[in-house]
């Protein structure tokens, strides 16, 4: 009979194997730390100088600190790094949710104002990189320092990474994927969709099994980069698992993350006039085969990293977050790929069950 490796046995044992447990170790260990960040940073935002600044930042923790909460989720695969992760995860996606708002109400429509902002993110992920004026092309810039802060707390939580070395370059590269999408999507609307084409002009070669859009959707994911924190947390971490990492999360978590976020926001983006790139679909049927595809090869990739189990919990929880949204009920046609999308999953619906019962308690 082999023998068994014990060390594999306790670092399996830190990472739950199912939803139960997982659901424990996010409300015990990870939701009170998450929202104590959320509360310094949320007082950090409540002094900014600048009143649109101040009024971007405060919206952004107050609207969008779900984004937090659930990016956070990776922390429970390695509790005994969560003084790391936490932090970093909270402090890196308020400055995407704080960043998206002033792009999204921005009082310029100047790709390199855009650019400037979001050098802050490519600054936030590496420990070497001086500070810029992240301002420099935009009428508001007294900020108090806010998003400094966050850059610095970015920089000083992966310093303590033990292998941040070995996904430092793919890290960048899915951070600066992010930022040209954030400048491509919010410059004037006449402008969008051809420069969104030129650039997947650039990278179609290498994902030739999803469209233009899929793609875009992919690149606007924070949780490719989540995924490398944490395994920049494992001292053993070796090239072909980040290798495997990449091929999971890109395009086929992070486009599932994301597309799924637009299905559910079709309404009100229509109503605002702001791009979706779900409505390029053509029909229902196309929308749920395209989706399905993707939770398939995303189901499928994810077999080949460590902890599989954890990550599959991962996709059905995306898949039960956003379709119980209650945004879904008052959608006729996204209430139909709703039913199909989680038809023959158990695990989303139990996810779903508990995501419900979570929204009434806390409504």
């Amino acid at each position: 009979m082999r023998q068994l490796d014990k060390s594999r046995i306790r670092i399996h044992a830190k990472v739950p194997q199912g939803p139960i447990r997982l659901m424990i170790s996010v409300y015990r260990y990870i939701l009170p730390g998450v929202n104590e960040q959320l509360s310094f940073w949320k007082s950090r935002a409540a002094s900014i100088p600048d009143e649109e600044l101040r009024t971007q930042a405060l919206a952004s923790i107050a609207t969008k600190q779900f984004h937090c909460q659930g990016g956070a989720v990776y922390a429970a695969a390695h509790l005994s790094m969560r003084h790391v992760l936490i932090p970093l995860i909270v402090a890196f996606q308020s400055i995407s949710d704080y960043l998206d708002n002033l792009c999204d109400r921005s009082t310029s429509l100047d790709p390199k104002d855009f650019r400037q902002l979001h050098q802050s993110m490519l600054d936030a992920v590496d420990p070497a990189k001086p500070l810029h004026d992240y301002y420099a092309f935009r009428d508001e810039k007294e900020d108090g320092g806010y998003l400094r802060d966050l850059v610095q707390q970015c920089q000083t939580s992966i310093s303590q990474m033990p292998s941040y070395l070995k996904v430092a370059d793919q890290v960048k590269e899915f951070v600066g994927l992010y930022c040209d999408l954030q400048v491509y999507k919010h410059i004037r609307k006449d402008l969008r969709e051809p420069q969104l084409h030129q650039w997947w002009e650039d990278h179609h070669h290498k994902y030739r099994q999803i469209d233009w859009n899929e793609f875009a959707a992919a690149t606007g994911s924070t949780l490719g980069m989540f995924m490398l924190f944490l395994g920049a947390c494992d001292p053993n971490l070796t090239d072909k698992q980040v290798e495997s990492i990449r091929e999971a999360y890109f395009p086929y978590v992070c486009g599932l993350h994301i597309l799924l976020d637009y299905l559910i926001d079709q309404e009100e983006d229509i109503v605002g006039g702001d791009l979706n790139f779900c409505t390029y679909y053509d029909s229902l049927d196309t929308t749920v085969e395209r989706i399905a595809f993707i939770v398939q090869e995303a189901r499928s990739k994810i077999l080949f990293l460590e902890h599989p189990r954890f990550h599959r919990m991962i996709i059905e929880g995306l898949l039960a977050l956003y379709l119980s949204d209650p945004k879904v009920n008052s959608q006729h046609q996204v209430k139909k790929i709703s039913k199909r999308l989680m038809k023959n999953s158990p695990l989303t619906r139990l996810f779903f069950w508990i995501n419900s019962m979570y929204i009434r308690t806390t409504s």
